[in-house]
């Protein structure tokens, strides 16, 4: 049977901890036993943990063998703000998927309301991303970044930045994946309605290539995991 995988929240050479609500769960939905061994992520590896300890809000664990994990390539998505239930859905599919970091971006489209409230979104986004990758058997989490605003966006300093727009007709995103590299990659996603003309012409000057994901027109959330997809499965592969 497969192990359950927990990011350990403390680390201390051959021990380890899940505090707060994190060890809550353990306690009071697994109801755990002193004894059980899990996989912990300590940041570093991910070894396999036997509880030690209960206590209240704390379950302590002694680390063991390290256990090998698979790779996944080093992929940042900046990511246009949009519903929040929707973008919820897309951290959380796109964790699981493999993401490496996600910057959420404040775009000419995106609703005022939704910028103003965004920072404070961050911590919950964060918490989305950590339970989406112990669910995944992910050795970290991917970084959540602080919203952002275009010009700060511009200038990842990814040797290859890739900009999904639904207007490109010529160029597929599968297209522009390199035959091989194990060079990180960014990837934009705009938010609902599309990026504006001055925001396409930014993104162009600053380097970056345009990219289709097909003929359909997508939702913000679709097409952020549809592209995150085509890019692991096809960076894995090579």
């Amino acid at each position: 049977m497969t192990r359950r995988r927990w990011i350990a929240d403390e680390v201390s050479e051959n021990h380890a901890a899940l505090i707060g609500d994190h060890a809550d769960h353990l306690i009071r939905v697994l109801r755990v036993r002193v004894g059980e061994e899990f996989d912990i992520a300590t940041g570093q590896s991910v070894r396999r943990g036997r509880i030690t300890s209960i206590k209240e809000s704390r379950v302590e664990f002694e680390l063991g063998e390290v256990i090998s994990t698979a790779a996944f390539p080093e992929i940042t998505l900046v990511l246009a703000i949009y519903k929040f239930d929707r973008m919820e859905w897309a951290i959380e599919k796109c964790t699981e998927l493999g993401v490496s970091r996600i910057i959420p971006l404040i775009s000419r489209r995106t609703d005022s309301h939704l910028a103003a409230a965004s920072n404070k979104r961050v911590e919950r986004w964060q918490r989305i991303a950590r339970q989406a990758a112990e669910q995944s058997r992910r050795a970290t989490p991917p970084e959540v970044s602080a919203p952002t605003k275009l010009p700060e966006a511009l200038n990842l300093s990814h040797p290859l930045r890739i900009l999904l727009v639904e207007s490109e007709e010529d160029t597929l995103l599968r297209d522009v994946l390199p035959p091989e590299s194990s060079n990180p990659i960014a990837l934009a996603i705009g938010p609902e309605g599309g990026w504006t003309e001055d925001e396409l012409q930014a993104f162009q000057q600053a380097g970056w290539i345009s990219a289709s994901l097909g003929n359909t027109i997508l939702r913000a959330e679709t097409a952020a995991i549809a592209a995150l997809a085509i890019a692991v499965s096809s960076l894995s592969s090579r």
